[in-house]
């Protein structure tokens, strides 16, 4: 769980939507006290298990044999 200050909180909102989005929890804090802890919601149907499957896939692709020359590179030899 990361911790912030209500400060940085109103100064900086997007950082924390990026927090929960990541599936982690924030304290907000002011004076060093807890006010608030920010959990994120899950989608209906989103688990975090399905999260780690897609997270495998993507993995398995990234693992796999490199894919021919890109498209741009196939039109610029075409040109000469």
């Amino acid at each position: 769980m990361k911790s912030i200050p209500l400060r940085q909180l109103l100064r900086e909102p997007i950082r924390v939507k990026r927090i929960t989005r990541a599936g982690q929890s924030v304290r907000i804090t002011d004076h060093g006290q807890p006010l608030w802890i920010l959990q994120p919601a899950l989608a209906q149907g989103d688990s975090p298990e399905r999260a780690r499957a897609i997270d495998e896939l993507l993995d398995e692709v990234l693992r796999g044999p490199a894919s021919p020359p890109n498209l741009s590179k196939i039109v610029k030899d075409g040109r000469r």
